[in-house]
């Protein structure tokens, strides 16, 4: 059933957003400091191209002074838009039945979006 969904969810929309986070990644990692966030924003593009099945959890590492301080740059420059972004396709998403499971997978991604460092995603 996972497959089924992220084939529908690649049709609807999922791989627009993979590609837009792919060159954003790419183009935050023509400079030095940019790369650590580019990598970031390569972790949301493969969690935009197939979510179901996947979760989002904090590492050992995410409690680390330097993820800390790099998700507040992050939030800072841009991270709270994509997060309010997604939050708002998931309320749109979630009116209607059918959209539930589509909207669930948005708000996924508006955690990922918040705060990346430190996140990994799994199976699940």
């Amino acid at each position: 059933m996972g497959c089924l969904m992220n084939i529908l969810w690649l049709l609807l929309g999922g791989i627009f957003t993979a590609i837009e986070y792919l060159i954003a990644s790419l183009l935050m990692m023509f400079t030095i400091i940019g790369i650590p966030f580019g990598i970031q924003t390569l972790k949301l593009a493969g969690l935009a191209l197939w979510p179901f099945g996947k979760e989002v959890r904090s590492g050992a590492r995410s409690g680390g002074c330097l993820y800390i301080l790099m998700n507040i740059l992050w939030i800072f420059f841009g991270g709270i838009w994509i997060c309010l972004s997604h939050l708002a396709f998931g309320a749109i998403l979630c009116i209607t039945i059918i959209g539930i499971p589509f909207g669930l997978q948005h708000f996924k991604l508006a955690a990922l979006a918040l705060t990346p460092f430190g996140k990994d995603i799994v199976e699940s």
